[in-house]
């Protein structure tokens, strides 16, 4: 498991390496937290926001890409991680992964300038 953060340090400087490394070692991530400076990374996997679960079984497929949970902010509802602890605990248990996946919801990733990817570019 690993998190990787794409946004433009630039227009988020929070969200750099230094200050998300803090934030991992404060939040007790047990998982390497990495930087794609380049945005690369999250281009390929065509990512729209933060935070986008990606889950590969250990052929490298991917077989879960979708929410977290069904917590929001302001909504009332507790981070339980319900959605993914589930599609793990099919993997794990060699069971189908639902095919009802709903996507993931989130802050919009801050692009480089320029640097937005045609899947988000209007025609």
């Amino acid at each position: 498991m690993a998190a990787i953060s794409a946004n433009d340090v630039g227009i988020r400087p929070e969200d750099g390496p230094e200050a998300m490394q803090k934030e991992a070692e404060r939040v007790g991530y047990p998982f390497p937290y990495l930087y794609d400076e380049s945005q690369e990374v999250a281009k390929t996997y065509q990512a729209a926001c933060t935070p986008d679960i990606y889950l590969f079984d250990a052929a490298l497929k991917l077989v879960h890409h979708g929410q977290l949970d069904e917590a929001r902010p302001n909504k009332k509802i507790p981070v339980t991680g319900a959605d993914l602890r589930a599609a793990l605990d099919a993997l794990l248990a060699g069971q189908a992964i639902s095919s009802e996946q709903k996507a993931s919801v989130g802050c919009n990733i801050k692009w480089k300038k320029d640097n937005e990817p045609a899947y988000f570019k209007k025609p």
